[in-house]
């Protein structure tokens, strides 16, 4: 016979363990939880992990003094990932126990996923990028490369991680000096498909690693279109066939270096559009610069923990004749289960949510492997 008296609490401490298993990308970024109760939307203030800078003592003028003070930063708690379910009274009464198979599990895995993938559109912060739009990374050189853009970047090496799509991982975890255990010194890649650690870098897989659409796709002969000051965040382009916007995410290549667009531009007009946000700052830039759009790709993410932040909150319990809930929380992950019951349609409901915000802390210890 069921069991009916599985309660909310060990529905929820099942659950929490096959969520925190299931996620990827908050698992490998810095955490900031608390057990205060908010809602979505609230904003919540969290400490910056602090960073130093190493001098050479001088006997004629002592030493410099660096603040230990966390820098604070704001952070929107503004995802609230839920999955919802509903069984009839016969089903809940004859299948308590499968409740785990039926809803636990699957709805783990689809919150998690959920997570994963707001986290990993962070990519959207990144100016930092190896590779060729729209060509998988395959090589021993992809690697090197990502892991020579975190060394110009100063990102510590204690600690490095890449996230890859599929096509990625499927194409690394080929290569011979990976799989052969003679190269390697680990049959890692071969028993269980995993890239393990290389040059320096922990690597993992995701199925929810983002492609980028880009805003722009016919432009040709994209150049700068007036004088830009040194220390700009926002430049004016000109081009033909300049139709459309430039979204989120973007990237452009001037004189050199990379830069991200911050936020949707207004549409072109006439060939040109009047303003566009970037990080970094810009140089001093001339008119007619060139400017090269880097077209869709796969956001493959390397980099330091301390690159992203990931904060969760509990919920509160919702109010509600009839409604039951239970809030469990481990190691800066919080889960919510609530159960009720649907009088019209005569059926239980199960909710499982998690209430979460990302904010990008330091970008330049993130690098974008271009697929």
């Amino acid at each position: 016979m069921a069991n009916s008296f599985v309660t909310l609490k060990t529905i929820a401490r099942q659950a929490l363990p096959r969520l925190i298993d299931n996620l990827v990308f908050p698992n490998l970024v810095y955490r900031d939880f608390s057990e205060e109760l908010h809602d979505v939307g609230d904003t919540v203030r969290v400490r910056r992990p602090t960073t130093f800078t190493a001098e050479e003592f001088s006997a004629e003028t002592g030493v410099n003094y660096q603040d230990m003070n966390d820098d604070v930063v704001d952070v929107t708690l503004d995802h609230l990932a839920t999955v919802d379910a509903r069984a009839s009274a016969i089903e809940t009464a004859t299948c308590i126990d499968d409740l785990n198979r039926a809803f636990v599990e699957p709805a783990a895995a689809a919150l998690a996923e959920k997570i994963n993938r707001d986290g990993l559109k962070l990519y959207a912060d990144i100016p930092y990028a190896t590779g060729t739009a729209g060509t998988t990374p395959g090589t021993l050189a992809d690697l090197s490369d990502v892991r020579r853009m975190l060394n110009e970047n100063r990102a510590p090496q204690i600690g490095r991680v890449a996230v890859w799509d599929t096509e990625a991982d499927a194409k690394l975890t080929q290569l011979p000096a990976i799989v052969n255990a003679e190269k390697s010194g680990s049959t890692l890649a071969l028993r269980e498909g995993s890239l393990g650690r290389v040059y320096g870098i922990d690597h993992y897989m995701s199925q929810s690693v983002v492609k980028h659409e880009t805003g722009i796709t016919t432009a040709t002969a994209v150049k700068v279109g007036s004088a830009v000051s040194a220390g700009a965040i926002s430049l004016s382009i000109k081009g033909t066939a300049l139709t459309g916007k430039l979204v989120r995410g973007d990237l452009m290549k001037i004189a050199g270096k990379t830069y991200t667009v911050i936020e949707d531009s207004a549409p072109a007009a006439s060939n040109a559009i009047a303003s566009v946000k970037v990080y970094p700052a810009l140089p001093a830039l001339s008119e007619n610069t060139d400017v090269a759009l880097i077209g869709a790709h796969t956001a493959n993410l390397a980099f330091h923990p301390m690159a992203f932040a990931y904060v969760t909150r509990p919920l509160a319990n919702p109010d509600g004749q009839g409604v039951q809930s239970y809030v469990t929380s481990f190691n800066g992950i919080s889960l919510r289960v609530t159960k009720g019951y649907d009088q019209r349609y005569k059926r239980t409901t199960y909710s499982m949510d998690v209430l979460y915000g990302f904010k990008t802390v330091y970008p330049e210890l993130a690098v974008r492997a271009l697929g």
